[in-house]
């Protein structure tokens, strides 16, 4: 049985889980966006086990695999994958555990870097100088999150203990969540851009969530205002939050997630003048990229492949 372990960008998968008995590994460390390619490359496997979104296996690639039987992704879900398309073909499609604490950890990392001026100090340093800008602190500021789920509560819980108010709004949040979270409620996104120092995105991706955060809503924004998400590019609208930075409607960003994995060099959003200036940091999509997390994701992949050799399929994602 021949098993493709997909966009291993780090050369860990191996390290962290036992795959010994499961058949013929191969290893991919990049990612291939020409279909043609890919399908060639993928061809002979009955067993992909793919890396959350970065190679997204749909309808008509997988009609183009014909030895495919399974497929493991990495996390609970993979909107990226077609489900009717693999149930169509008899393909069992599995997913595996995440851990809760990643991306809340990563996008106060980004606040506090941005805040502090951290890169741009940093690079003056190794310049040959020595403090060249004041950061700002947090404690009294106000964190205004888009999305009070999971992640949101944790964000929550971290902003308070720097001491910042925290504020929140979503298309179906309820007053009983906030009283729940002691969080103050926002009528409405603009309301929430215009309360909030510290604005962070925490939402799935939907029909009703894509381009939701656009020009209106940075119009909204305070002028020194940090903006970060490390939830889903599409969410914000790429164009608009370029704008604003450059026009001085908002104050910093930090960018996660990107409309294009992994980010070519010459992407918009490269602005090269914003990133020395400390304005904009980018990171390559490390919301979930941490030791811990990795140890689960291929466990579990690991997991799943042998219990479906076994006929017990576990993790078992159906269509809708």
């Amino acid at each position: 049985m021949k098993i493709a372990i997909l966009d291993d960008y780090a050369g860990v998968a191996t390290h962290l889980a036992d795959w010994a008995g499961l058949g013929e590994i191969s290893v991919f460390r990049d990612t291939l966006k020409d279909e043609d390619a890919l399908a060639a490359r993928l061809e002979p496997f009955d067993i992909l086990c793919v890396m959350r979104e970065r190679t997204p296996i749909p309808a008509n690639l997988i009609a183009r695999l014909p030895n495919l039987r399974l497929i493991v992704t990495t996390g609970p879900r993979n909107a990226s994958i077609d489900l009717e398309a693999a149930t169509a073909r008899g393909i069992t499609v599995c997913g595996t555990a995440s851990r809760k604490t990643t991306t809340s950890e990563l996008s106060v990392a980004m606040i506090l870097a941005l805040s502090r001026r951290l890169i741009p100090e940093a690079a003056n340093l190794m310049a040959g100088n020595f403090q060249r800008g004041l950061g700002r602190d947090l404690a009294g500021l106000t964190l205004g999150l888009i999305g009070l789920g999971n992640i949101g509560a944790q964000m929550a819980l971290l902003g308070r203990a720097f001491g910042m108010e925290i504020c929140a709004w979503s298309q179906n949040l309820t007053q009983a969540r906030c009283d729940e979270l002691g969080v103050t409620r926002c009528e409405s996104l603009d309301a929430l851009m215009a309360r909030a120092d510290v604005v962070s995105v925490h939402l799935v991706l939907s029909e009703r969530t894509r381009g939701l955060v656009g020009a209106q809503a940075f119009e909204a924004a305070k002028p020194d205002a940090i903006f970060v998400n490390t939830s889903r590019a599409a969410i914000v609208d790429t164009d608009a939050l370029l704008d604003a930075l450059r026009a001085g409607r908002l104050g910093k960003a930090g960018i996660d997630v990107f409309d294009e994995e992994p980010l070519p060099a010459d992407h918009p959003i490269v602005d090269r003048e914003l990133i020395a200036q400390g304005r904009l940091l980018l990171t390559p999509h490390l919301g979930y990229v941490t030791q811990e997390t990795f140890k689960v994701f291929y466990r579990d992949t690991v997991e799943a492949i042998r219990a479906w050799q076994a006929g017990r399929p576990v993790g078992v994602i159906a269509a809708p």
